[in-house]
């Protein structure tokens, strides 16, 4: 199966293979966001448990 080049560019394996993505709403409108809120949405965190079995077999990990 092909990978999914969508899902490519938005998620990442990790070592023990959980996947990271990158958090919405930190694209543009930024002035009237906090600086507080704008350094928690730069950070990157690990998609849902639910969503993880769809995404692996998006990226033909597995």
């Amino acid at each position: 199966m092909k990978t999914h080049k969508g899902a490519a560019g938005r998620f990442e394996v990790t070592k023990k293979g959980k996947l990271k993505r990158r958090r919405s709403g930190h694209n543009h409108i930024l002035e009237k966001k906090s600086s507080k809120r704008k350094r928690r949405l730069n950070t990157e965190t690990t998609i849902h448990a639910n969503d993880q079995k769809r995404v692996m077999r998006l990226l033909g990990v597995k």
